[in-house]
C-alpha cells in the first residue's frame, strides 16, 4: 500500500511533464499571432484603410469568417493549460485571444471545463428535452437557438451581463437558477471573488473592441454585423456536432469525424473530439498519434453529422443510456 501511495504522485509527475514537453508552443504562438492579426484585419484594417479605396475590400470578410473555430480551437488549448507549457504566458494568451474572440476568458474556461465533467448528462445535452415534460415542438425553440447562434451571443453577453453588482448576480442566481442545474454550478465559480475580477476585465476589453470596431466601420456597420454573425453561427452549429444524439451518461464518449487532411489540420484535430474527451491532457498536435495508437474509429464525416442537427431536439427516452438511473 505505501509503494501505491509513492506511486501515484510520481505518475501524476510524469504525465505533467510528458505534456508538458509535447506542447507545441513555438508552433502555438505563430498561430496566435496569425489569429490576432485576422481579428485585426476583420475589426480594424479593414474600414479603417481598406473600405475608403473600394467597397468590394468587404467581401474578403467572407472566407476569412471561416476561421471561427480554428480561432476557437486555439483558445480551447488555452483552456486545457496545454497551449504554453508556461501557465502564466497560457493564462495571458488564453484571456488575451477570448478578447478578441468576444467573450472573457473565465466564462468560456469554466463552461467548457464542465462540459468535460458533464459530458452527455441528463442535465448538460444541448439536445435533449423530456417528454413527459414538453413537446418536441416546446423543445424546438430553446434548441434551434442555441446551435444558430444563441451558444455564441450568450457568451458575448456575458461580457456586460458581469458587470453587475455581485449582489445583483448573486440574487438573480438566487431567484432564477434552480439548485443543482449546470447554470448553478457555473454561477458558483464565476461569483468567486477573483474570477468575476478577472471576468469584468476582460469583459470590458471585449466591449471596448467591439465599440471601437463599431466606431470605425460607420456607415459600413453592415459588415461588422455580418462577421460577428458568422462567428455566432458557426461557434454555435458546431459545437454540439461532436455529442449530437450519442448515448446519454456516457462521460468520455464523443465522435470522431472524419475530415480532408488539410481542414483537419486548421482545426487542430478539433474534428478527433473523442480522442479529446479520452485524453484532455493531450495536445492538439499529438492527437492523430493518439487515435492511430489506441485504435479508435471515426464515427462519420464531419459535414454530415453536422446537418444531422437540423432534425431538431431529442426526446431522452429515445436515446441509448450509458448508465441509466434506476
Amino acid at each position: 500500500m505505501e509503494q501505491q501511495s509513492e506511486d501515484r504522485p510520481l505518475a501524476a509527475e510524469t504525465a505533467a511533464a510528458w505534456r508538458t514537453s509535447s506542447i507545441p508552443a513555438a508552433l502555438n504562438l505563430e498561430l496566435a499571432a496569425a489569429h490576432a492579426a485576422v481579428n485585426l484585419y476583420q475589426f480594424f484594417v479593414v474600414p479603417l484603410w481598406l473600405l475608403p479605396l473600394d467597397g468590394r475590400w468587404g467581401w474578403t470578410l467572407v472566407p476569412l469568417a471561416l476561421l471561427a473555430n480554428p480561432f476557437w480551437s486555439l483558445i480551447h488549448e488555452a483552456i486545457h493549460d496545454l497551449l504554453h507549457p508556461d501557465r502564466r504566458i497560457n493564462a495571458v494568451l488564453g484571456r488575451s485571444m477570448s478578447v478578441l474572440f468576444g467573450s472573457p476568458f473565465g466564462v468560456l474556461r469554466a463552461s467548457h471545463l464542465l462540459h468535460h465533467r458533464l459530458n452527455r448528462s441528463p442535465a448538460e445535452g444541448t439536445e435533449y428535452y423530456d417528454r413527459t415534460r414538453r413537446s418536441f415542438v416546446r423543445a424546438c425553440p430553446g434548441y434551434y437557438f442555441q446551435i444558430l447562434g444563441g451558444l455564441y451571443a450568450v457568451e458575448a453577453a456575458s461580457a456586460l451581463f458581469f458587470l453587475l453588482p455581485r449582489s445583483a448576480l448573486a440574487g438573480l442566481r438566487e431567484r432564477f437558477v434552480p439548485e443543482g442545474t449546470v447554470s448553478a454550478i457555473l454561477f458558483g465559480i464565476w461569483l468567486k471573488k477573483d474570477v468575476l475580477r478577472e471576468i469584468r476585465q476582460d469583459g470590458v476589453c471585449a466591449l471596448a473592441w467591439l465599440a471601437a470596431s463599431a466606431a470605425v466601420y460607420g456607415a459600413n456597420w453592415g459588415w461588422l454585423v455580418f462577421v460577428v454573425a458568422a462567428r455566432a453561427f458557426l461557434i454555435s452549429f458546431l459545437d454540439n456536432v461532436y455529442h449530437y444524439g450519442t448515448p446519454v451518461n456516457d462521460l468520455l464518449f464523443a465522435r470522431n469525424l472524419r475530415l480532408p487532411g488539410p481542414m483537419e489540420r486548421m482545426l487542430l484535430h478539433f474534428n478527433l473530439h473523442g480522442v479529446h474527451h479520452r485524453n484532455p491532457s493531450v495536445p492538439w498536435i499529438g492527437l492523430p498519434e493518439s487515435f492511430r495508437r489506441q485504435g479508435r474509429v471515426f464515427h462519420g464525416g464531419y459535414f454530415s453529422a453536422a446537418a444531422r442537427q437540423i432534425a431538431g431536439p431529442v426526446a431522452l427516452q429515445t436515446l441509448p443510456w450509458a448508465n441509466r438511473p434506476s
